[in-house]
């Protein structure tokens, strides 16, 4: 930052010099020189008008380093060609300005023009030229984050389809073998006639028949999505979504009353629905702002993750999408929904509902 504030004195120094080196006694021609220095201050904000500002003294005087700086500022700022190409032409002819009594059929009219159009194009090129090479060093960091949201939802996808064969191999041979012992525990208590017999009958159905009931939640836990760096460390709740949004890398905010009192499978699956759609759109809308609304239907509760359409270009990235399957998943082991698909105004809604209970 320091030197950055000195780049910035060293430009407004060399600007002033060039200002006080070509101004005369003429007190019209000082007022334009102090007002095309003065406005190089604003001239990230509002490049255009300091050009135009910067102008009359490049005329008058000839002093020509506060337009190209603020010429420079156009073309870091502005990809449109016609204004570019217009900014250019109106610096070369003010370049040319002074020097207008000389003959346009002789070589120094050429010589004058040839130079005037390099003196305003060079500032240009090189605008666009850093322009070009900052979105690059933006689109370079967009990719190298693809990559990694990438290879972390193949080591997931791993991780589901390996934890999904074992629920299998839980559900068809455990699940069953249980089944038989509480099948057969209460045939032996309906039809023995020995009072510890049957007591004994009933113990093993019952515990056959909670057995049966951890073993379903267990399967269900294993088809869930996750991970192993998830596992063993605390699960995220509601409470967590301020510093979830806050540090979501995006403009993002909450809307409505987060409800309260919620069960900790249904906080997980939320906070892991807003996590994966504000990712979704930090990766596929750049510079889209996101809101995260919260509300009540019908003893479901409603949350809404909607974005603008990217103000920045979308770069074409390879995805599985296993995300937004994944987020099915859980929801639906809670009998809630995920729908999700584009809005009117060229962004994207993703919608989950969750029962309370």
């Amino acid at each position: 930052m320091r030197l950055r504030h000195l780049a910035e004195a060293g430009l407004l120094a060399v600007a002033a010099v060039d200002a006080w080196l070509n101004a005369t006694t003429d007190w019209d021609t000082i007022l334009y020189a102090v007002v095309a220095v003065v406005v190089l201050v604003v001239r990230r904000r509002w490049p255009v008008p300091v050009f135009l500002l910067t102008l009359p003294a490049l005329v008058v005087s000839g002093s020509v380093v506060a337009t190209l700086i603020a010429l420079y500022a156009v073309a870091i700022r502005y990809v449109n060609r016609p204004l570019l190409v217009a900014c250019g032409l109106l610096a070369a002819t003010a370049y040319l300005f002074p020097g207008l009594d000389f003959d346009l059929v002789t070589s120094d009219a050429v010589l004058g023009v040839i130079y005037a159009t390099m003196t305003a194009a060079a500032p240009l090129f090189l605008g666009q030229f850093v322009r070009s090479q900052r979105e690059l060093a933006l689109r370079l960091e967009d990719v190298r984050q693809a990559r990694e949201h990438e290879r972390e939802l193949d080591a997931q996808a791993v991780l589901a389809k390996e934890r999904n064969q074992l629920a299998r191999e839980m559900h068809d041979v455990v699940s069953h073998q249980v089944s038989l012992i509480a099948v057969q525990a209460g045939a032996l208590q309906v039809s023995t006639v020995d009072p510890g017999a049957r007591d004994a009958a009933e113990n093993i159905r019952r515990l056959s028949v909670n057995t049966l009931d951890e073993l379903r939640h267990m399967v269900n836990l294993l088809r869930a999505n996750g991970s192993a760096a998830t596992e063993l460390t605390p699960q995220p709740t509601l409470s967590d979504l301020d510093r979830l949004v806050s540090g979501s890398g995006i403009e993002a905010r909450l809307a409505g009353e987060v409800p309260a009192g919620m069960d900790a499978p249904a906080q997980r699956t939320i906070y892991r629905t807003i996590q994966e759609a504000l990712t979704n759109v930090r990766k596929h809308a750049p510079g889209g702002v996101a809101t995260v609304e919260f509300e009540r239907s019908d003893g479901d509760v409603v949350v809404t993750v909607t974005n603008t359409a990217p103000s920045r270009p979308v770069l074409a990235l390879p995805s599985a999408r296993h995300g937004l399957v994944g987020l099915q998943e859980r929801a639906a082991l809670l009998g809630g929904t995920v729908t999700a698909g584009p809005t009117a105004d060229g962004g994207f809604r993703l919608v989950l509902r969750v029962p309370v209970s």
